[in-house]
């Protein structure tokens, strides 16, 4: 490697790229495509990133094996960053195999940590814990520790386990620090921001306040029953009742824990779960084959009786009944939280995500536009739906995550 190339290589791993441009700007060959595609990444310019990377991998050839997977990792990178959550998967775990094979082991770490971030994103959180368990980072460079720290908060927060999210965030701040990357350090610091956010609104007796995250941790460790509305689900002390394929039983529950200890008349739930404004006698029926329902897939958490106006949820062993909702009441809140992250995202990338059809993702991306709450730009598959972050609430309750939830 000339001096000129490892000079550049320098100044990007310091984030410096237009360091590195003044070096390798009119330079074609493999290794100078590589960090002018590096580059053009950490300025912004994705698509001609993309391209770069491409060009050095075609150009390294078959011939030099590791750095022709240090440029699928670029672009496995880049893919992330611009939120192309369809970049083979199984292209990155070989180039990650062979740079483990020829001990590269600080980019190998680099295509493990975007193999984790990704599955994040999708909300694949147990197969993310599985990719990171025993890694150790200490063998690694500050930037590298700080990534995977980000990866360990971030499925603490989904998990609800907020001092395992603390404890990774200051490691990752302080990592960041030594880094001396301003882009990281920000990262780190917008991260850690989410855990002193409102995360949840609490419905308890008719009244409402704001939660952080570790107070709707202490919550779901409480005697209470709950009903999240943030994941459609019914909880009490590490049973969980999903509800998130059943719109009309989470309906009648919502209502039903709203109100408690009182009864809710029966015209109020037909009006809320069927959407019908005048109830007659074949809604009311509908409505006790629906209690009836709600009754067997409660189970053992809480029984559901009928009253002279209506019904009234009676728990079994729960001395209070809650509801978990949402910060801010929005149709299309799980779609809002992915797109708060400030990137661009394309329809398929948030499908994907959502565990949706891209077609359901569009619709839902026209109306959210046509609300002025997100903005699109590029033409057909370059483009891309961003919207600025959701001001003062976190969105870690909001995200998509895999049925049962535990």
């Amino acid at each position: 490697m000339d001096l000129v190339i490892k000079a550049a290589a320098r100044a990007l791993a310091a984030g410096d790229a237009l360091g590195a441009l003044n070096g390798v700007a009119l330079r074609d060959d493999a290794p100078a495509l590589a960090l002018r595609g590096i580059a053009m990444a950490q300025l912004g310019d994705l698509p001609r990133a993309k391209a770069l990377v491409r060009s050095a991998a075609r150009a390294f050839g078959a011939k030099d094996a590791v750095a022709r997977a240090r440029c699928i990792v670029a672009e496995a990178d880049i893919a992330l960053a611009s939120r192309d959550l369809g970049w083979p998967v199984k292209k990155l775990a070989a180039a990650r195999a062979t740079l483990e094979a020829h001990g590269d082991r600080l980019n190998a770490a680099h295509a493990r940590y975007l193999q984790a971030r990704r599955l994040l994103l999708i909300g694949h959180l147990d197969e993310a814990e599985r990719l990171l368990d025993g890694f150790d980072t200490t063998l690694f460079p500050p930037a590298s520790s700080a990534a995977h720290e980000l990866i360990v908060a971030g499925i603490a927060m989904r998990r609800l386990r907020t001092k395992t999210a603390r404890a990774a965030l200051a490691n990752a701040q302080r990592a960041a620090l030594h880094a001396g990357i301003p882009g990281l350090a920000s990262e780190v610091a917008s991260a850690s921001r989410l855990l002193d956010t409102p995360a949840a609104r609490l419905i308890e007796r008719g009244e409402e306040r704001l939660l952080l995250l570790d107070e709707v941790e202490a919550l779901m460790a409480s005697n209470a029953l709950v009903v999240d509305a943030c994941r459609y689900a019914v909880r009490e002390k590490g049973i969980v009742v999903p509800l998130a394929t059943r719109p009309v039983p989470f309906m009648l529950v919502r209502l039903l824990a709203q109100a408690w200890p009182a009864d809710v008349p029966r015209d109020t739930l037909i009006a809320r779960a069927f959407r019908m404004k005048h109830a007659d006698e074949t809604l009311r029926a509908r409505l006790r084959v629906e209690i009836g329902r709600l009754r067997t897939m409660l189970g053992a958490l809480a029984d559901i009786a009928a009253t002279k106006h209506g019904f009234v949820l009676l728990p079994h062993r729960a001395s209070e009944v809650v509801v978990l909702a949402r910060p801010v009441d929005e149709e299309h809140a799980s779609l809002l939280a992915l797109l708060a992250d400030g990137e661009s995202w394309s329809s398929s990338a948030l499908a994907l995500a959502l565990g949706a059809s891209q077609r359901t993702v569009q619709r839902a991306l026209d109306a959210l536009a046509s609300a002025g709450k997100v903005q699109s730009f590029g033409q057909g598959r370059a483009r891309r739906w961003t919207m600025p972050p959701m001001p003062g609430f976190a969105t870690a309750l909001l995200l998509p995550m895999p049925l049962p939830i535990d």
